[in-house]
């Protein structure tokens, strides 16, 4: 069964009458249709039909001068939000450092204490320290 089948059984189940009005409201239909854009274009189904739903959609649609100010303030808080990451790194390295610092003094005063409790000889201090130093 094909699809034209389909359609002329469906049209055999409907009376004559029926198929008639039928028919001639969807040429009504169609008439008004082309008639009304051909006037009117797209203000015809803003207006024509009073779907205001769809006008105000249509009004929302960002122009090309909107997308350019989006991209404007994106492209401002995009450079924004660079500054501050870069503010942070520095930040981080500054106290990986500050803290790098303070561990190889605490580890100096560490192997100090070490050899004046006699646990560790001023060889192995000697060698501690000279592995602080290269670090």
């Amino acid at each position: 069964m094909t699809g034209l089948d389909v359609v002329i059984t469906i049209i055999n189940q409907f009376p004559p009458v029926i198929m008639a009005l039928l028919l001639i409201a969807t040429v009504v239909a169609v008439f008004i249709g082309i008639a009304g854009f051909s006037r009117h274009g797209m203000d015809f189904i803003k207006h024509g039909f009073q779907q205001n739903y769809l006008g105000e959609l249509l009004t929302k649609l960002a122009t090309k001068e909107d997308i350019d100010k989006l991209e404007t303030k994106l492209e401002t808080r995009i450079e924004k939000m660079e500054i501050r990451f870069e503010k942070m790194e520095t930040e981080l390295e500054t106290i990986k450092v500050n803290h790098f610092g303070h561990l190889k003094n605490f580890l100096t005063e560490l192997t100090s204490i070490l050899v004046d409790k006699n646990i560790i000889n001023n060889e192995n201090k000697a060698r501690l320290d000279n592995q602080l130093r290269g670090m």
